[in-house]
């Protein structure tokens, strides 16, 4: 479906070992984890420099050819995968994964797009060095992508979202030129702080090559503890109470239904809930940096004095650490074996998480009575993911064709509680009309006028976002 001098242009630029057309080779980066999307390309193409990535938005500029980049593919909104018609460049960022520099002395690394996240952790381990930001797919998610879709994970509460974690970019815009804001600077307040507009734009105003990180101290006497709860309202009595006993060193709070865990427990192997017979709600905590283990103990033990928590467990070794967050992290995996399910990545304010979940359970079950809520999420910074399982005596395809009435049913109410239809996943192609629902025109009228101007022919990642 694309111009042939154009494709031959592209090949010329990224050489022999940077392009595909191969159908096999292709298939995996032309659908997503949840298997909703599946795109369509003539060719990939994957620079190796900045300098290629710039050359091949050029060439695609020249003849108004729309381009769609891509790093590891862990999306879950549709927003790295190419449309059905073919007439899209999908461009890799694999191969732009140096490490460009760094600085212990900055407390700052210059990435480049392609590296993936734990390769980047490790590198700032490496000189003693902390970079923060980590979430399940960190062992194949890339950096790139991780900052085009502003993601958040597991400690989002002590060190904030992708966002906060940037000191600078290097991106190529839609007409080819290079803008190089590489800067390792904490103050800066020269105009406007452009690098804001690329951070969470999912590709759509350009392309992300390289990023100035910010890198932090090592964390001392890590502490990591399961706990079992009777309510989310004691779950959020807990994290408030533990902000102000703890100095505010809480790394994660990590909130699980039982119905998670029990999923986890069932399909994942060696799994098992370390606080049986079982609670209704349960948190995974991390405290870092103070108190040392037997302080902490003495903390959660009077926690349970006080009526927060019901029952808790604190990690003594790394194996029992990794066995607690293998809990959380297997969750959406375990879900995938009790069938379909549709799932809502949202946020509302800390203090309301309870009644929400309250509220939209009650709204779901109203529709579908026999539907499974799996509800579990970053309390600290209340981001909940509102999943639901099909009802064990429906058909997938019956209960996926209520996905636009329950997502519906879910974001009004989100609304009602003055909440965001998207907390860390982005809103790619799954959720663009309920953002054009959901937020206001200005709003609206702002993000277009932005894509306008920097992107006036519509050339990055078309039909995305807005």
């Amino acid at each position: 479906m694309l111009d042939c001098k154009l494709l031959n242009r592209l090949k010329s630029i990224v050489g022999d070992s940077g392009w595909t057309s191969d159908p096999a080779a292709l298939a995996p980066h032309l659908t997503e984890w949840r298997d909703r999307y599946h795109g369509n390309t003539a060719i990939m193409v994957s620079p190796a420099s900045t300098e290629q990535v710039a050359a091949v938005v050029s060439a695609c500029a020249e003849v108004g050819t729309a381009l769609v980049p891509q790093g590891g593919n862990t999306g879950l909104c549709g927003g790295a995968i190419p449309h059905e018609s073919g007439r899209e460049v999908l461009v890799s960022m694999s191969r732009l994964d140096r490490i460009r520099s760094i600085s212990p002395l900055d407390y700052s690394m210059v990435a480049e797009a392609g590296c993936v996240l734990s390769n980047i952790q490790a590198a700032a381990a490496d000189v003693a060095r902390v970079f923060p930001l980590s979430l399940s797919a960190e062992g194949s998610c890339q950096i790139g992508g991780n900052l085009s879709t502003n993601a958040g994970g597991i400690n989002v509460l002590r060190y904030g979202n992708a966002r906060d974690q940037v000191l600078g970019l290097e991106v190529v815009l839609p007409d080819g030129r290079i803008w190089d804001g590489l800067r390792a600077l904490r103050k800066d307040t020269a105009g406007y702080d452009l690098k804001q507009l690329f951070i969470g734009a999912e590709g759509t105003l350009g392309i992300i090559t390289a990023a100035t990180l910010r890198l932090y101290p090592p964390v001392l006497n890590l502490q990591t503890a399961f706990v079992g709860l009777s309510s989310v309202q004691h779950a959020i009595a807990l994290l408030a109470w533990l902000r102000k006993e703890a100095a505010d060193s809480l790394q994660a709070f990590e909130l699980i239904q039982a119905r998670a865990l029990q999923f986890v427990v069932r399909h994942i192997p060696a799994a098992r809930n370390p606080l049986e017979p079982g609670y209704p709600w349960y948190v995974l905590l991390e405290n870092a940096n103070q108190p040392d283990a037997e302080e902490f103990e003495k903390l959660l033990a009077t926690a349970m004095e006080r009526s927060l928590v019901e029952n808790a467990v604190v990690a003594k070794s790394e194996s029992e650490v990794n066995d607690l967050w293998r809990l959380r992290h297997s969750i959406s995996e375990a879900q995938k074996f009790e069938g379909a399910s549709l799932k809502h990545d949202v946020s509302v304010p800390i203090s309301r998480i309870g009644e929400f979940i309250k509220e939209a359970e009650a709204a779901v079950l109203a529709r579908i009575p026999d539907a499974r809520i799996v509800a579990f999420g970053h309390v600290g910074d209340g981001n909940v993911h509102f999943n639901i399982s099909q009802p064990e005596s429906w058909a997938g395809e019956r209960f996926l064709g209520q996905r636009e009435a329950v997502a519906d049913i879910v974001y009004g109410v989100t609304a009602a509680f003055n909440g965001s239809i998207s907390a860390e996943h982005g809103i790619g192609r799954a959720k663009r009309a309920d953002l054009a629902r959901y937020r206001s025109n200005t709003e609206l009228s702002l993000m277009k006028a932005v894509k306008k101007a920097i992107d006036p022919h519509n050339i990055m990642n078309p039909g995305k976002v807005i």
